[in-house]
């Protein structure tokens, strides 16, 4: 294999004709070029040969002995136009026991995005990960490497500190998604999974931390509760948010002491690197009551779904039944709305959800879903006013995640979105507030949907399209930064056409308010001869040119990574990991 190297540059082109000389070459310039077989080859020791190193990538193919030399592309411009892309890592980037996952491969994802002009990578860094072994004690390594990573490539970090669980569990199955690649199972593949006959993938398991788990084996109150009793792991109930619950500290005690341990691990890397912290705020990192199981939601039928309202366990109840006695209404406060039955696929079977004459638009009704939508703002709030405290300073700019709950949005009552917290109704916008409260501390505002047509959805009252120009509504009403998500990991043209249709919608306006967007999720199929065709012209037709090209910054004396061989160098890589 040839190495790949920048020509020389061009003669200078007259004055007059400058303008329209460098409009020339921003439209046929490629993006990488190829060095003449007679470029000098860097001999390889053995250690560099049995492990790719930093900065560098070894290997024979095919046509013959050779070295790729990646050198790093320079950093992004600080305020990039359009609309940068960033790509979310797999969730198990850095494994159990705190150390990345599949070095060789990583390095070699990094070369390969970097050298398609993203603006940079999102990764969970997962509580159950990083304090793991008891309260207090934070295993931040494996992180670091993965910034130390993306920093040596002129990748940007898009920090997402994720106290909430991954998985079902540790045997999980998924359905089988070789039925039907655009299933959301294809979020939990991973660079590992290399063998392609395997009909069954299953979810990666990454608890809360043990030492959380076994406090709330001790009181289940801990968990959010249905009115069936049924408990829910994946994050601890907001209802106790301020008690000390947690060996002496409460939760938002400990969310603090992490997001601050973070700051001070990440110090050198803060605002120059790592540029953005997305602070999760419920299941899934979305602010939001978990209506039902996150791994049910992403499954195929989840729009039969109302959702269970999580107020049963005694610490949501003591809430409920204070704000009644406050207003005087003391019955209102025993238990949450009956009528509720959420395995009704039928919502019009529901006494409190049908549209006509349905218990949601009654004063009882509103007296409820004010309280339970208005828990659910106290927390962001709560999360929000550490994270603005934390961060304050660093350069770094504050998130969080509002879930896309599209099903039954053409509905009076849209029960599922009453259900995960949000009040919103044919009567009411329920998502404004939640810009509001962003807003206030200047916190950048993500959401998914940005793939998901209305013509592909499972039912009529369905709406994925209208539940974004709703969200978007409210973004641009508070003049929010935007961060936008594909909700289903594929890469065909309609899912990517649409990805493009959809941020047109906040991109690109006057008053200057910024707009990025996260593909979620890297696994191995992201790196086949035709997907990253298709994902690297995604990221072109994304980006402003003159930034993709500046990126990519070809300088003479220099060797990439060519964007042909990155099929051949990730396979390798994850290959032989």
């Amino acid at each position: 294999m040839a190495a790949i190297t920048a020509p020389p540059p061009p003669p200078p082109a007259p004055a007059a004709a400058s303008t329209s000389h460098r409009r020339s070459r921003l439209r046929r310039a490629p993006l990488i070029r190829l060095a003449s077989s007679s470029s000098p080859r860097r001999p390889t020791s053995s250690a560099s040969s049995s492990s790719w190193s930093s900065s560098s990538f070894s290997g024979a193919g095919s046509g013959g002995g050779g070295e790729i030399l990646h050198v790093s592309p320079p950093p992004p411009p600080a305020a990039p136009p359009g609309a940068p892309v960033y790509v979310t890592l797999p969730a198990d980037a850095v494994g159990p026991g705190g150390r990345v996952a599949r070095r060789r491969a990583m390095a070699a994802s990094f070369a390969a995005l970097a050298a398609a002009g993203v603006a940079g990578v999102a990764v969970e860094l997962w509580w159950g990960v990083v304090e793991r072994e008891g309260p207090g004690e934070y295993d931040w390594a494996g992180y670091l490497e993965l910034a130390a990573m993306a920093r040596r490539y002129g990748l940007r970090v898009r920090a997402i500190l994720a106290f909430h669980q991954c998985g079902a569990g540790p045997h999980d199955p998924l359905w089988n998604s070789h039925l039907n690649g655009s299933r959301d199972c294809m979020l939990n593949l991973n660079l590992h999974n290399c063998d392609e006959k395997a009909p069954i993938f299953y979810s990666i398991w990454i608890p809360l931390p043990q030492w959380v788990l076994e406090e709330m084996d001790k009181f289940p109150d801990l968990s959010y509760t249905d009115k069936h009793q049924r408990r829910n792991k994946e994050y601890i109930s907001l209802g106790c948010d301020i008690l000390p619950v947690l060996k002496g500290r409460s939760p938002m005690q400990a969310y603090s002491d992490f997001m601050r341990s973070f700051r001070n691990t990440f110090e050198d890397y803060l605002g120059a690197t790592v540029t953005e912290v997305q602070v999760g705020m419920g299941p899934g990192g979305e602010l939001r009551y978990p209506l039902c199981p996150t791994e049910k939601l992403n499954r195929p039928g989840s729009s039969s779904e109302l959702g269970e309202f999580q107020c049963y366990d005694k610490f949501m109840q003591s809430s409920l039944s204070a704000r009644a006695q406050i207003l005087g209404v003391q019955e209102w406060g025993n238990g949450g709305p009956t009528g509720t039955d959420g395995s009704q696929k039928n919502l019009e079977e529901t006494s409190f959800f049908r549209g006509d004459g349905g218990c949601w638009d009654t004063p009882y009704g509103r007296f409820f879903l004010e309280w339970y939508s208005g828990m659910l703002l106290l927390h962001g709030e709560r999360l929000c006013m550490i994270a603005d405290a934390v961060f304050s300073g660093t350069g770094v700019t504050i998130s969080g995640k509002v879930a896309g709950i599209h099903w039954h949005y053409y509905t009076c009552s849209h029960p599922s979105e009453l259900t995960a917290g949000y009040y919103n109704t044919l009567l009411r916008d329920g998502y404004l507030p939640i810009a509001q409260m962003f807003a206030r501390y200047k916190a950048a505002l993500c959401c998914g949907c940005f793939d998901l047509r209305d013509t592909e959805r499972t039912d009529s009252e369905s709406s994925p399209e209208g539940t974004l120009r709703q969200l978007l509504g409210a973004a641009k009403i508070c003049n929010l930064p935007l961060n936008g998500e594909n909700s289903v990991t594929r890469l065909d043209d309609t899912s990517l056409n649409q990805v493009i249709r959809s941020s047109r919608l906040y991109s690109g306006r006057a008053s200057g308010t910024s707009f990025s967007f996260n593909y979620v999720r890297m696994n191995k199929s992201l790196f086949e001869f035709h997907n990253w065709s298709r994902f690297t012209k995604f990221v072109r037709q994304m980006s402003d040119a003159r930034t993709f090209l500046a990126r990519l910054d070809f300088r003479r004396g220099q060797r990439y990574l060519s964007s042909m061989s990155v099929v051949w160098v990730v396979s390798r890589a994850c290959a032989y990991t």
